[in-house]
């Protein structure tokens, strides 16, 4: 088993054996369009999950609906493909009844954000020990093509003919703003960079947010390639280290510093000048502020000057370890009660028809 550095961890069943990514694999025909990303993702996960070393007993995805929300039937572990936008719900109820249980949630833009809004922040806030993987397409691929709430203003689909007038979403942004704990962001296509996101999230106790760039090459193919096209790429993408200095651009020229008269961020040619205030990259800083700028820098249109990695990694206290500390307080001070003597107890209700 990989030394993730998750003690929740330890409480998951080990695998008896070595395990491979064919252990992973069910006997399920995959079902996507060719060419769609979440094939790549899919990949990434079940080569991943041997790393844990965990029984796939106890290893279980639960999605919403959506292109994304077939994975669990392709994962040879327990899962569940469960109700529109509420997969952070059932989940959290999973994760908190059961903490002998790795517990995995895979969404779409449009099922997290949209009509699982709600249930999203709340899993953030509450710092379930939960992994969120959320594949970003930018749009409705399992209905052909409508606008999602990532889709960029002026967007034209087949529920915006005359273009988008709603403002996007930035995945990160939102939960950095939910105080999770734990905030990444990186793409289907870079398997490398993928996996150690991953690695880092599984590492994480507490809810791991993990916003996956996936391409939709049916209703919005290339929406990402900006990030991809290595000529692109170099001046487009910031790659984040945490306690390395965010520089990117060819031979590292392109810096980010904080603007001295506003204290927001901004990305300048870095100079022996200003190379000195080129910030360095703190993960685990306990105040969100700088995370949030770094999310921020991305331009919603063009996708220039996005970061991928890890923006934020900070211990909080985990819910599921709250609830169980309180309930054996409570049977402790109390005893385990009878259900059967509440329910019979002197203050019933008897209602007739």
């Amino acid at each position: 088993m990989a030394d993730v550095g998750n003690e929740l961890l330890q409480l998951v069943p080990k695998a008896t054996g070595r395990q491979s990514m064919k252990d992973f694999k069910s006997d399920q025909e995959v079902r996507w369009c060719p060419g769609c990303g979440d094939y790549a993702i899919l990949a990434a996960v079940q080569g991943f999950m041997p790393e844990l070393g965990l029984a796939k007993e106890n290893i279980v995805f639960v999605s919403g609906i959506g292109c994304s929300s077939r994975f669990p039937y392709y994962m040879d572990t327990y899962g569940m493909h469960s109700i529109h936008g509420r997969a952070p719900a059932i989940a959290t109820g999973l994760a908190t009844s059961r903490r002998d249980l790795s517990v995995w949630v895979v969404t779409g833009d449009g099922d997290a954000l949209s009509i699982g809004g709600n249930h999203l922040i709340h899993a953030l806030r509450r710092n379930v020990n939960l992994k969120i993987l959320l594949f970003n397409n930018r749009i409705y691929g399992l209905t052909k093509g409508q606008y999602s709430p990532t889709s960029e203003v002026g967007k034209v689909t087949k529920s915006t003919p005359m273009g988008s007038l709603d403002a996007p979403f930035n995945p990160v942004s939102l939960a950095i703003g939910a105080e999770a704990s734990f905030v990444a962001r990186t793409v289907d296509s870079d398997r490398k960079h993928l996996t150690e996101v991953l690695r880092q999230a599984a590492a994480h106790p507490g809810t791991a947010l993990v916003e996956i760039y996936q391409n939709c090459n049916i209703f919005n193919d290339n929406a990402f390639e900006v990030l991809k096209d290595r000529q692109q790429a170099e001046e487009a993408v910031i790659r984040l280290e945490h306690g390395e200095q965010i520089r990117f651009g060819a031979e590292r020229s392109r810096g980010v510093v904080r603007d001295e008269a506003t204290g927001d961020l901004r990305v300048v040619t870095v100079t022996p000048e200003n190379e000195s205030r080129v910030l360095v990259h703190d993960a685990h800083a306990a105040s969100p502020t700088t995370a949030f700028a770094l999310s921020r820098l991305a331009d919603p249109d063009t996708l220039h000057h996005t970061p991928i990695g890890v923006l934020r990694s900070v211990r909080r206290p985990v819910y599921d370890t709250q609830m169980a500390d309180q309930l054996d307080s409570a049977i402790e001070q109390f005893g385990k009660g009878d259900l059967s003597a509440l329910l019979a107890g002197g203050d019933t209700w008897t209602v007739v028809g």
